[in-house]
């Protein structure tokens, strides 16, 4: 780690697992931080400790390079490789001893970090490393680089030895040591409790997910839910209930203690890193949270999913699932409202592994959830509602409208033309079944789809999805895309910005198309109300429809 800036996470984290201790922050203290100065480059290595010892590190183990200068370098930050010879092998056995002492600590249950004061890469780049681009200039033919190698030149015999100690480091090589190497072994999870809704029920999406992660945490004592903005609050207590939220002090009425499976940071970066990182170790994890806050965590799950797409070995895939859409929020528009990150996903989908999934109603999310618990090595966004919404699928379609990308959900019998609604998401059905009901008394065929999986609806050919581990080549292929998105006119409608339907749109051969999504932000009192002022509404829809069809 460059600079201290991650300490209050740190913190919190050894609150919630104070036994967790098979870590080691390593701080090399260095005066420059990419192309500025350190931000802690005035302070004194006192006040340095001070500051770890304040965020709950009981040992901070610190070698400074100054004190084995022999060059009489200026400054606090001194390069080691102007040392003589016997001061640099006295440094570098310093560094050694510390770094083997607070390794000990740390596994020994001390909260340690290891702090080398130094001036760090020095010579062979920008003196100190006061650059980390190299530039045209910084070739093997310039002056400063040549000085750098000649001044950091090892004999062939020292060379033999760094050798050998690299073969020994770590009781030998990383690929038959390294825990990440393996696969880690979980416990298996017997069948979910999946409840099928009749069709023209009214569920809570969130509500019926949260009952499986439930589920998954009482069969797997290492699965880990994170999450920021209080799972209350997004229709889930019943995952609270049952996991508990991880907190030092017993509380049942905020369902809390200190053995819970509920992660709670209040920190969408904290959250997003755990679940990430225990996924790419090889452990389940689920990361919650408002759809609103999620962008503070999703490039973090992005590095990972890229990891994940290279890895040697299988990890279970890193889920996540957003709820309070755009739609649903209808309060506090420009500080809660940000459904844009879906464009973010759907940008993501060319990747090879990435997959956002838009159930249309609480069969489809526990049948989304099935699927993603079944795949490895993929980044799946699950986004859903916390409102009573009505049941439109039966479990077998909507089973295989993840499985397949798409599914039909309602058709009309008659009529002279035909629309197909392309609609992706839950809540967004709404103003769709309403545009249904006026467009057949006008005499119009209507054909309403569920985009549940978009990632499956492009081609082959436009997807990476041969270059990543644990490929999936499954994708819709012409006749079945066109069976269901073959028309006189096409509209697709999101709750959220069109990226997601964008392979509905790339592949279809209607004549006429167009696409009701999602604008801005407003403050309103009602998913209506914001429906309105980005103009998804039954009217629109229908004017629309005719317009297209005129």
């Amino acid at each position: 780690m460059g600079e201290p800036y991650v300490l209050n996470s740190m913190m919190h984290f050894n609150t919630a697992y104070p036994t967790v201790t098979n870590y080691l922050p390593t701080l090399i203290w260095n005066g420059y931080s990419q192309e500025h100065h350190s931000m802690c480059c005035t302070w004194s290595n006192e006040q340095m400790i001070a500051y770890w010892t304040g965020h709950g590190f009981e040992n901070v183990a610190l070698v400074d390079a100054k004190a084995f200068d022999d060059t009489d370098q200026a400054g606090a930050y001194v390069d080691s490789s102007q040392f003589g010879q016997t001061a640099r092998l006295a440094f570098a056995g310093a560094v050694l001893r510390g770094a083997d002492e607070a390794a000990r600590s740390a596994l020994s249950g001390t909260r340690t970090v290891f702090i080398i004061k130094q001036l760090k890469g020095a010579g062979v780049h920008k003196l100190g490393a006061k650059s980390h681009n190299l530039y045209p200039p910084d070739t093997l033919d310039a002056a400063h680089m040549i000085e750098g190698l000649k001044r950091r030149a090892l004999s062939p015999e020292a060379w033999a030895i760094v050798r050998e100690n690299f073969v020994r480091a770590g009781g030998g090589p990383a690929v038959k040591t390294s825990v990440t190497e393996h696969v880690l072994q979980i416990n298996p999870l017997p069948a979910l409790p999946i409840r099928e809704f009749p069709v023209g029920d009214k569920q809570v999406p969130a509500t019926t997910f949260g009952a499986l992660v439930a589920h998954v945490g009482q069969h797997d004592p290492r699965f880990v839910v994170t999450n920021a903005d209080g799972n209350e609050a997004s229709a889930m207590a019943n995952i609270n209930v049952a996991l508990k939220i991880r907190h030092p002090v017993t509380d049942d009425l905020y369902n809390q203690g200190p053995a819970g499976q509920v992660y709670e940071p209040l920190n969408e970066d904290a959250c997003a890193g755990l679940a990430a990182s225990l996924a790419l170790f090889g452990s389940r994890s689920l990361w919650l949270s408002y759809e609103s806050f999620a962008i503070n965590g999703w490039p973090i799950v992005q590095t990972v999913t890229q990891a994940m797409a290279e890895l040697r070995r299988r990890t279970p895939s890193m889920i996540c699932m957003f709820t309070a859409g755009a739609l649903e929020q209808g309060r506090n528009g420009w500080t809660h409202q940000r459904p844009e990150i879906e464009n973010y996903f759907a940008a993501q989908m060319r990747n090879g592994n990435v997959y956002p999934l838009f159930p249309c109603d609480a069969n489809q999310i526990q049948a989304a959830y099935e699927w993603a618990l079944g795949t490895h090595n993929k980044g799946i966004a699950i986004i859903a509602s916390k409102s009573p919404l009505p049941v439109y699928s039966t479990l077998d379609q909507a089973r295989e409208g993840i499985e397949k990308g798409a599914v039909s959900l309602y058709e009309s019998t008659a009529g002279a033309k035909t629309v197909v609604f392309a609609v992706t998401g839950d809540m967004a059905l709404l103003p769709v079944f309403e545009a249904k009901d006026r467009l057949e008394a006008l005499g119009v065929r209507v054909r309403i789809v569920s985009c549940a999986n978009p990632r499956r609806l492009y081609r082959p050919t436009d997807v990476s999805w041969s270059t990543v581990s644990e490929p999936d080549n499954a994708f819709m292929d012409d006749d079945h895309f066109n069976a269901l998105f073959d028309g006189d006119a096409l509209i697709g409608v999101s709750g959220g910005p069109g990226g997601p339907l964008e392979p509905v749109m790339l592949r279809s051969r209607a004549p006429r198309r167009d696409m009701f999504v999602w604008q801005r932000g407003e403050t309103t009192a009602s998913p209506g109300e914001i429906m309105a002022f980005n103009g998804i509404t039954a009217e629109a829809m229908t004017e629309r429809t005719q317009s297209l069809l005129a």
